[in-house]
């Protein structure tokens, strides 16, 4: 398995680089990343919670490892976090049954 530690050291580290490259760039991720926390609707572990849920159906190790380290420290639990992923294991699941309607009513469309 992945060491997600160093790997988000590591990460943080090439983030770094790209945003000297592109600060303006990095600049804009940040004020998107930080706008939710703004609204104060939802607290920060619920946040990251949605987050890790975000993370598996995008399929972002990036994001995996920068959000459990959150999600942990705001004091998400082992179960909260497998109920996020539950619902992702789900959204998956139900994407996969509607675009497979969708391929269904392209070959009824088809002739």
């Amino acid at each position: 398995m992945l060491d997600w530690n160093d790997y988000r050291t590591e990460l943080k580290s090439r983030i770094g680089e790209f945003g000297k490259l592109s600060p303006d760039t990095v600049k804009g991720y940040v004020t998107l990343s930080d706008a939710g926390a703004q609204t104060g609707h939802l607290d920060a572990r619920t946040r990251e919670l949605i987050a890790l849920a975000v993370a598996v159906t995008t399929r972002c190790d990036g994001c995996i490892t920068t959000h459990v380290d959150a999600a942990l420290k705001h004091g998400a639990s082992r179960e909260e976090i497998a109920e996020a992923l539950a619902v992702a294991v789900a959204l998956n699941a139900g994407a996969a049954l509607v675009y497979s309607a969708r391929v269904l009513d392209a070959v009824a469309a088809h002739g």
